[in-house]
């Protein structure tokens, strides 16, 4: 039976397999990452980390594994793949595991990371609804940026699933700080709600003269 230390090691080798160590600089440059690269493109070390896990069903096992390589890891890689797993379907929409996607956030601490994780909330959003918005609401007003971060693009992509309130208190939570990665942010989760309701978005823009012009142009981007 397979262990999720087996799984691990199973992984490390199939990036280690197929890693560019040419390429693996210019990852690290771009990423601005202290942690190295093995020169692995992110699509492809997804695909291995969820080939490796294929056929496996018990979300414990998989938990184990994601913790064991995002803890463990000495190569962003190693991160990249746990996030994989946490993707994967036996996974999806657990509100237990939302302590994992938030150490993830909090030690990951690059938007990288948030984004990815994001998918992950929006899928908690979709079965718990009513536990997540309380909970996003909280984080919308965290210290750490990232967490706020996450708060605010947590519905990309949910098009007319998007709780309008829940991300209108996100937005106006964070909407003065002169932080760029909240504000992109903002601008970000407002452009993807205007492919689904654009007068709503922008209705919102016109009622928060506070929004930064970074936010206010990402916002707009498409809308005529």
């Amino acid at each position: 039976m397979e262990s999720a230390h087996a799984l691990v090691a199973t992984i490390r080798e199939a990036l280690r397999a197929t890693a560019d160590p040419a390429f693996a600089p210019g990852q690290q440059a771009y990423m601005k990452s202290a942690m190295p690269f093995l020169g692995v493109r992110v699509p492809e070390a997804r695909r291995l980390a969820k080939e490796a896990a294929g056929g496996i069903g018990d979300p414990d096992l998989l938990r184990d594994a994601a913790l064991d390589l995002w803890r463990g890891a000495a190569y962003r890689e190693e991160r990249y793949a746990a996030q994989a797993l946490m993707a994967l379907r036996p996974l999806r929409g657990r509100l237990d595991l939302l302590e994992v996607h938030e150490e993830m956030i909090r030690t990951g601490a690059w938007w990288d990371h948030v984004d990815e994780v994001a998918h992950r909330l929006a899928d908690l959003l979709d079965v718990h609804p009513a536990e997540l918005s309380v909970e996003l609401r909280v984080w919308a007003d965290d210290e750490d940026l990232w967490i706020r971060r996450a708060a605010i693009i947590a519905q990309l992509g949910r098009k007319d699933r998007v709780d309008r309130a829940l991300l209108t208190d996100a937005i106006e939570a964070n909407i003065a700080d002169p932080e760029f990665f909240l504000r992109k942010a903002i601008g970000w989760a407002l452009r993807d709600h205007a492919r689904t309701d654009p007068d709503w978005v922008r209705a919102f823009v016109d009622a928060h003269p506070g929004l930064s012009p970074l936010s206010r142009r990402e916002a707009l981007k498409h809308l005529t």
